[in-house]
């Protein structure tokens, strides 16, 4: 399979956006904007994007495996990581279905939680013909419980910075209940924001990934950079 030639400019900043390597994973700081898997847009993923860049840069002729254990939605910000090997693949999608995998966000809200940190519980069910998730009452038809642990750590002069534990995996999910709590993230429109971001991106950043390696079984604790859009609060 033939790869596109990355130009200089953006080879450097793929090259940089690198937060770890080795021979069976690759994690990376995605900006707002990029997609992590082809969909109906037709615009090249990150991962068709890291192929190409490691083809070039390995100087590899054949085919680049890059497997995607997790996603983040497109206009999210922060850690993604990629498989490198099949192996690696499988045993990563096992590690995410056992929540052996910790995560943690960052939300920039607009308002201030009542309750400096908590436990949100609530029952999802997703309207895939808009994309959206809505919180409902127990027994919804398709609904499924999500869990998060939040605590509200910085303020700007107008926004507030939330750390988030997911502790489920659903659709939107931390978007969603954050929204329900009285607290729609910086530039959420579907969710509640009252303007949007000028980058068309959300407030939401995969900020820390904690696991056991998949295949060498040592401890791996990545955080990544906001962007540099977020004026005023920690890198």
């Amino acid at each position: 399979m033939a790869y596109r030639t990355i130009p200089e400019s953006e080879f450097s900043e793929l090259e940089r956006a690198i937060l770890f390597e080795d021979n069976h994973l690759l994690i990376v700081n995605k900006r707002v904007g990029d997609i992590v898997q082809g969909d109906k847009t037709g615009d090249e993923c990150l991962a068709e994007t890291y192929k190409a860049f490691i083809a070039q840069r390995d100087s590899k002729p054949g085919q680049v495996f890059l497997g995607i254990p997790h996603r983040l939605d497109r206009p999210v910000s922060g850690i993604c990581m990629f498989a490198k090997t099949s192996k690696a693949l499988e045993r990563l999608a096992a590690m995410f279905r056992n929540g052996e995998v910790h995560k943690t966000y960052w939300a920039l809200c607009e308002k201030a939680p009542l309750q400096k940190e908590g436990l949100l519980e609530d029952w999802l069910v997703r309207n895939p013909k808009i994309n959206k998730s809505f919180v409902c009452r127990e027994g919804t038809p398709e609904a499924k419980l999500a869990r998060l642990r939040y605590s509200h750590i910085a303020d700007t002069r107008r926004y507030h910075l939330l750390e988030v534990e997911l502790l489920t995996g659903r659709h939107h999910q931390i978007r969603c209940q954050l929204s329900h709590m009285g607290c729609p993230i910086k530039g959420d429109l579907k969710y509640g924001a009252s303007r949007s971001n000028p980058d068309g991106g959300i407030c939401l950043h995969s900020r820390n990934l904690k696991l056991i390696h998949p295949v060498k079984k040592t401890a791996i604790d990545i955080s990544a950079p906001v962007p540099a859009s977020w004026k005023g609060l920690p890198g």
